[in-house]
This record gives structure tokens, sequence and C-alpha cells, in this order.
């Protein structure tokens, strides 16, 4: 289960409070030094860990059948839980989105103070966004995005195009000095947009690499089961290749154990996600995982901070705006033996 008080120690806490217009007014047209013009903006209230205006924070999250799904909830309720002028109103997680809208509506009718929502669907979901909003409650949109901005006030997520191409370059750096390497992918769901982002992030990147070539490409479902079947055929299928990259960690479960029964070790692997079981087999230093990309479900806890901060009309700490950024992309590292320990505490079961 990851740390998520290790999130604040990264720099993800927001403490720059939205300074307001009298206060702006007072710094154009004083007469006093600017020093004292400074202290008296130094004087606003921040967002940081010190309890403030109360906020109800309504979270309409995803079902939790899968490593990565249970880790938003997981985190977004511990980070809540750090403080005192928050109350989480959670919703029973859902995949289904006429259930997920209709508990939107509920959290609505409660008047909560801001919403976040990682939609089962985005573009399906989108209604509900724009309602809320239209109700007066700030909308934080989770990692899967409304198909209009005006469904949400701000928007934070993974980059799944930068996933692929960090996949795509610690690859192509590991085999840059070798002639004719191939490689193989296993790819999540073909029928999300993700899995089409993380694949062109993969293609652009050996595109730097003329030395590599994408030799097969096989859609799992994110389960173990799926990946445990695919691999298996994409190793009957390819006599010999040198590197795989997975989507994601958890089906990765399922592709490794294809790959152990199979008894082939020729290649490197990159996984997806960041699993707490993947880091500990990148740790061991034993087996094909060399290293895995990161899609951290620790933006479920900045989506509470960003939650927190919109209730209290604050600002995001190191940068100078007064409000809170439309979007947040979080940036996919590369995980390996010599940094894992880092980003240990944020893996996921």
């Amino acid at each position: 289960m990851p740390e998520i008080s290790r999130t604040s120690r990264r720099g993800l806490l927001f403490g720059t409070a939205a300074v307001s217009a009298g206060a702006l007014l007072t710094a154009c047209t004083s007469n006093e030094p600017a020093e004292k013009d400074k202290a008296a903006a130094n004087d606003q209230p921040v967002s940081d860990d010190k309890p403030g205006k109360q906020v109800t924070i309504g979270f309409a999250g995803p079902q939790a059948d899968h490593g990565w799904l249970n880790a938003i909830n997981v985190n977004a309720r511990e980070r809540a839980k750090q403080y005192k002028d928050v109350t989480l109103d959670i919703t029973e997680g859902s995949n289904d989105t006429a259930a997920q809208i209709g508990q939107i509506d509920t959290l609505i009718n409660k008047k909560v103070d801001v919403l976040v929502i990682l939609p089962a669907d985005g573009k399906a979901m989108t209604q509900a966004g724009l309602k809320a909003m239209r109700a007066g409650i700030p909308v934080v949109n989770l990692d899967r995005i409304f198909s209009s901005p005006q469904a949400y006030r701000c928007w934070i997520g993974g980059d799944n195009y930068g996933m692929g191409l960090s996949a795509g370059n610690y690859i192509g750096e590991q085999l840059k000095g070798k002639a004719d390497a191939k490689v193989v992918e296993l790819a999540g769901l073909d029928n999300l947009e993700l899995t089409k982002q993380r694949s062109q992030g993969f293609a652009d990147a050996l595109k730097n690499y003329p030395n590599i070539k994408l030799v097969a490409r096989q859609a799992a479902d994110f389960t173990v089961e799926s990946g445990q079947s695919k691999m298996a055929s994409l190793l009957q299928a390819q006599k010999s290749f040198d590197a795989l990259w997975n989507h994601d960690d958890d089906q990765g479960v399922g592709a490794l154990r294809a790959i152990e029964q199979a008894g082939r070790d020729e290649f490197l692997m990159v996984g997806g996600a960041g699993a707490l079981s993947a880091f500990k087999a990148i740790k061991s230093g034993k087996g094909v995982l060399k290293a895995t990309v990161l899609y951290p479900p620790t933006m479920a806890a900045s989506a509470i901070d960003l939650a927190r901060a919109l209730g209290q009309g604050k600002g995001v700490g190191g940068l100078s705006e007064f409000e809170i950024p439309v979007s947040l992309t979080l940036y996919s590292a590369v995980v390996t033996k010599e940094n894992v320990d880092e980003y240990m505490p944020t893996g996921f079961s």
C-alpha cells in the first residue's frame, strides 16, 4: 500500500495563497516601501498542512478491480485523513457509467464544496461534470479526461504518450550498440485511447534508434490472466528477441509467469505503472524485468490537495499565479535497480 506522506516530501503540497484584488490594488497604489507591500502579501493565508476553512470533498472513484485503481482510492482516502479541515464523502467505486452518474448526482445534491471524479468513461460522463460545474461545484477531473474543458476546473493525470516515450528511450539506450535488435510490445486494451497513446509514444521513441525494429505486438486486457496468455502467444511466435515493453504491471505478473514457464531469458523487460511487485523484482536483479515506467496513483492524493486548495480559495505552492492550474500532467519516470529504493514506498499492491 503506498506511503502517502511521501508525496509531500516530493513537493506536491500546495502552499501559495490566492492574493485578493484588494491586496493587489494596494501593491499598485501604495506609497509605502516595497518591503511593506511584500510583507502584506506574505500575510495572506497559505494552503499548507495547518487547518483552515472546512472543506467537504466528494470523491467519485473507480471500482477497485485492478491494483492501480485500488491504489487511486487508497491514495485519496489517506491524503484526506491528513487534513483536519477536510471531510471526504467517497462513493462506492463503479466502472458503470450510469451508476457513477447517479453517485455524482447524489454528491451534487449534498452540496459538497468540491468534486474529485475519476470517470468510468470520460466522454460518456462529461455531462455529469458539466452539471456539477453549473451547480457551482468545482470539479477536479482525475486522469480520464472529460471531453469538454467546461466540465472541470482542473485536470490532473498521467502522461500515456510520455509513458511509451520513456519506455522506448530506455530500451533504445540499452540496445543502441546492438545491430538488428528486435523488440516486442505487450499492450493494454486496444479500444482505450490511453493504449493508443502509449503505443504511439513507444513507436516515436524507437524512431530515434534505427538499429531497433518492433517485430510483434499483442494487446492484453490489463489482467494477470490476459498477460499470461498473450505473452505465451508472443513467446511462441517469436523465437528470439531483445526487449519487451509491457504496458501494465498487473498484466505483467501474468507475462512473467509465461516467460518463466517458457524458460526464456534472452531479453530485457520494461513494465508500466509502478506496482510493488515490479519494484521488488527490479530490486532483486533476477529475471528479465529490469525497469518500469511510472503512471503514479499518487495523482489521487494530489487531486485531494487541489480540491482542498480550490475549496479554500488558494493557489499552488511554488507558483506565482493566484489560482491553481487548469491541468497538471505527471511525469513518467523510469524506475531501475539504481533508483528503485526511492520509489518503493509508492508501489501499489
